[in-house]
């Protein structure tokens, strides 16, 4: 059988999938959904890294794969200093066609593996690091990580003791880098999803996607809800969806607001949330949103 070619917006219509089904991912897993689309759009001249996470069991045990492209599992802290390296080996070869994708959580990109992501980013290394982000460790057993939401329950944040700081600015701290590429996506807007990783694709160094990735257990939500809770991450403004190339800021999608309660109500990780947590979080929302509109318009 001829591999797909696709690489374009054409892949999310074509019924072809490169990912198999029969993977280990929970039932409405938005991490998986995410691969599954990105995989679509970039096979077959990719390879991909993983290091320990929930991606990493759902592939599938060892000899077995359902991702359908070369994969290279890698220790926790070592995604983006194994990609950069597995990039300049394709390079030496003089192979410029293969693109390498580290895909990581935000355990391993937010905490564990953040030195060696900086490091990777301060020497443009040629290749895309993608972030999945489900805002915890949830292959381990939920536990809180620096990507948590102030206020959210995790298994070492429990309902007693929620969160007490704010989830960290990953984008903001790689944008300092000043690295070629820089954006956010979410499964639930498939085409700008697509877009940004086509675009990624074709330009060289370092870039950046931080995803939004719903999780059902790790959220405490329905496995049908992960679209509608991933959709109104952003139309709620909680996750905005931009990209900065070159230093330049722009929205990509910029909804009518809705209110931080709608999404926060179908979530079980913010049941003990009272009126004045959500008037709070909508604050926060509401300042992040306008500091990034400032950004984009220097």
């Amino acid at each position: 059988m001829t591999k797909p070619k696709f690489q374009s917006l054409e892949a999310l219509d074509s019924p072809i999938e490169v990912m198999s089904p029969g993977h280990l991912a929970c039932p409405g897993c938005g991490s998986a959904l995410s691969l599954r689309l990105a995989v679509k759009l970039l096979a077959p001249d990719c390879a991909f890294v993983i290091p320990a996470c929930c991606m990493a069991v759902i592939d599938g045990p060892f000899p077995f794969s359902s991702l359908g492209v070369p994969l290279y599992h890698v220790a926790f802290p070592s995604a983006a200093s194994c990609a950069a390296g597995i990039a300049a080996g394709f390079r030496k070869q003089g192979d410029r066609k293969t693109v390498v994708v580290g895909w990581a959580g935000d355990g391993a990109t937010f905490d564990i593996g953040l030195g060696a992501l900086s490091a990777s980013a301060a020497r443009n290394d040629d290749y895309i690091y993608v972030c999945y982000d489900n805002e915890a460790y949830m292959n381990t057993g939920i536990q809180q990580s620096t990507a948590t939401p102030r206020g959210a329950w995790t298994t070492t944040t429990p309902y007693s003791q929620p969160k007490s700081r704010p989830k960290k600015d990953i984008l903001t701290l790689l944008r300092a880098h000043e690295i070629p590429y820089i954006a956010s996506a979410n499964p639930a807007f498939p085409e700008d999803f697509a877009e940004k990783f086509l675009k990624a694709r074709k330009i060289r160094g370092f870039r950046f996607i931080h995803l939004f990735c719903s999780c059902p257990p790790g959220h405490k939500s329905l496995e049908a809800d992960t679209i509608r809770i991933s959709r109104l991450a952003t139309e709620t403004r909680v996750f905005p969806l931009y990209e900065v190339k070159n230093g330049k800021l722009s929205f990509t999608v910029n909804p009518a607001q809705k209110p931080v309660g709608e999404y926060i109500a179908l979530q079980r990780r913010f049941a003990h949330w009272s009126a004045e947590d959500i008037r709070l979080y909508q604050k926060q929302v509401n300042k992040r949103w306008n500091e990034l509109k400032r950004l984009s318009r220097v």
